[in-house]
């Protein structure tokens, strides 16, 4: 139950909702029942052969719950008064005006519990999705992006029809299920006691059927989550699958999973779809022994005998309570099957980001001075990734961090951007440390270009733009001129409004990264962070990117991870990295003359070109 009201916060203000639709659905019901309650008087008018006195209902209504001696009452009146047709026209007139009002206040009940689950569903997805954005880059290296899709996507959808249909359910049903009784009380007690055995004795019965369900949902979601993750990877390493000729080895990965999943969910609509044909045959069996008990007070002369018209109308109204009794067991496998999602969508919001801004933490509103990397360490759990760097970078400075792949550049480069907190130390800007600072306002100054080039899905211009969403065109074009990308910009089909396709598909690998450089350009930073930006591009390519490269590193503090070292020769500092240690630190003609690690890097590197 814990789970479910946390769930059901997310519908808040509920009572937006609740109050409207408590007394639509009240209406309702209480339409619906009178439909059923205006049989016997109809009946009775029509099995009636003559005249009956008023003292007969007088006598009927002393009795206790006897709602339907009103009814009686009028009938009996205007079959003495107008006759029997005419009362049959007036009792027909009220059961249609009934029947009107009873679906009028159906349909604002549903409009308000759809009301409901819509604004449930809004801020459940929108609660989930904002606590994904704030959580620290190191948890997405740690999980499978599929699952986080899964539960972004599926798992909030079964959360939001649980929450609210259980709401309709304990609600509504209970209450139908109520007034239909003390309609049935109302006609014969004895009858109704008797015939009440049957809802704890189905429900006993469903809720042994359904037990597993809740565990088999849990599985089912995890195994979907799966999926969707082979989904993405295949999707995003398409053309690797091809080269390796590997379609039919991922295809039979994904249809394992697929049987697994698929299996699962035979499994738990069986039971699903057991519940309900136990409960009717349950609800059929109670029936005929109605009828059985019911035959014997009719033909018995007993004080409780009934009617022939109030037997009738107690078989149709008796017909109705086993459909609210039906959804109350139904619903219990719903129940479980949202739950066990709840449980998976209420995980991945109550996982908090490590990266929080602390109390008071103030805004670093510029970049005056320089960063100072002072005694930092870091490591992914036990392997220990960088020991004890010390690096002064003075504002304007060109700074290559150099050095065997696996060293720790990568790593170092996150932490600037503070991606990641060092595990001991410290890193200053402007001589204030990271952690007494917004860390909004520590990224808002740097400006980053990756080996991987990501382009979102959109036209040219709205990914340079992404940096400055209010920039104008011409502020654009200046950025996209600065990174040697205008030229090709105009020869697409259609200029800067060109879309690039999914991760920049449409473009080659050095037009994205141009690209990539046009959108750091226009952000202005007065720090840039370019992590093997030419790495992955060819000959031609790299020079143009080269160029942008050198363009954007004008007048700024620039911190660059380099693939080719002769891109970096003229660095202000080289700093060498090997093994999470700092080897070797001095400009390039210095770093020669050491005849050092680096010198060993510069040879190995002409060798194979």
């Amino acid at each position: 139950m814990k789970t479910y009201f946390r769930l059901l916060s997310f519908a808040k203000p509920i009572e937006k909702f609740a109050i409207p639709y408590v007394i639509a659905t009240l209406l309702s019901i209480l339409f619906g029942t009178l439909n059923l309650t205006l049989l016997v008087p109809l009946f009775e008018t029509l099995i009636s052969k003559g005249g009956t006195t008023l003292s007969d209902v007088t006598d009927k209504a002393t009795s206790a719950f006897d709602i339907t001696a009103q009814f009686k009452d009028f009938v009996n009146n205007s079959i003495i008064t107008n006759g029997r047709s005419e009362t049959l026209n007036y009792v027909c007139i009220v059961i249609v005006i009934s029947v009107l009002l009873s679906n009028f206040f159906r349909y604002f009940s549903q409009r308000y519990m759809e009301d409901l689950r819509v604004h449930t569903l809004l801020n459940l997805r929108k609660t989930v999705f904002n606590n994904v954005m704030n959580l620290h880059v190191g948890y997405f290296n740690n999980e499978r992006k599929g699952d986080i899709i899964s539960k972004v996507a599926s798992d909030v959808q079964v959360v939001q029809f649980t929450v609210t249909n259980t709401l309709q359910v304990v609600f509504k049903e209970p209450l139908t299920l109520i007034f239909y009784v003390l309609v049935l009380l109302s006609i014969s007690v004895k009858l109704t006691l008797f015939s009440l055995l049957v809802i704890p004795v189905s429900a006993f019965i469903i809720s042994k059927i359904v037990k597993r369900i809740k565990q088999q949902a849990k599985e089912a979601h995890e195994s979907f989550a799966k999926m969707i993750g082979f989904l993405d990877e295949a999707l995003s390493g398409i053309k690797i699958i091809k080269a390796f000729n590997s379609t039919e080895r991922v295809k039979e990965k994904f249809q394992d999973e697929n049987v697994f999943y698929s299996n699962l969910n035979r499994k738990m609509v069986r039971r699903q779809q057991l519940g309900s044909p136990v409960s009717e045959f349950l609800g059929v069996l109670m029936v005929s022994l109605i009828v059985w008990y019911g035959g014997n007070l009719i033909i018995s002369d007993s004080p409780d005998a009934l009617s022939t018209s109030q037997f009738i109308a107690y078989i149709a109204i008796f017909s109705q309570v086993m459909r609210p009794a039906k959804a109350l067991t139904d619903s219990f496998s719903g129940i479980h099957s949202g739950i066990a999602a709840g449980e998976r969508v209420l995980d991945l919001i109550d996982t908090k980001p490590e990266l929080l801004d602390k109390p008071g933490a103030s805004t670093a509103t510029g970049f005056g001075k320089g960063l100072s990397i002072n005694n930092v360490s870091f490591s992914y759990g036990e392997k220990q990734i960088l020991n004890n760097i010390n690096i002064d970078i003075e504002k304007g400075k060109t700074i290559a961090l150099v050095g065997p792949s696996g060293g720790g550049k990568s790593t170092l480069m996150d932490l600037i951007p503070r991606f990641h907190d060092p595990k001991s130390g410290s890193i200053k800007i402007d001589g204030v440390d990271y952690k007494d600072l917004k860390v909004e306002s520590i990224r808002a100054q740097m400006g980053i270009v990756n080996q991987e080039s990501f382009l979102f899905n959109d036209t040219i211009f709205n990914n340079i733009a992404f940096a400055k969403p209010n920039a104008t065109e011409e502020e654009v074009i200046a950025a996209a001129k600065i990174a040697n990308a205008h030229e090709f910009i105009l020869n697409t089909e259609y200029g800067y409004q060109s879309s690039v396709g999914d991760r920049g598909n449409k473009l080659s690998g050095g037009q994205k990264q141009r690209v990539c450089i046009a959108r750091a350009v226009l952000a202005n930073p007065p720090i840039m962070l370019l992590d093997e930006a030419t790495s992955a591009l060819d000959t031609e390519s790299e020079k143009l990117v080269q160029e942008a490269l050198n363009n954007l590193m004008k007048n700024r503090t620039s911190i660059v991870i380099a693939h080719r070292l002769s891109t970096i020769q003229h660095a202000d500092k080289i700093i060498v990295i090997d093994k999470g240690e700092v080897v070797e630190t001095g400009s390039h003609s210095e770093l020669m003359y050491k005849n050092g690690l680096y010198k060993r890097l510069i040879d190995m590197q002409a060798f194979t070109d």
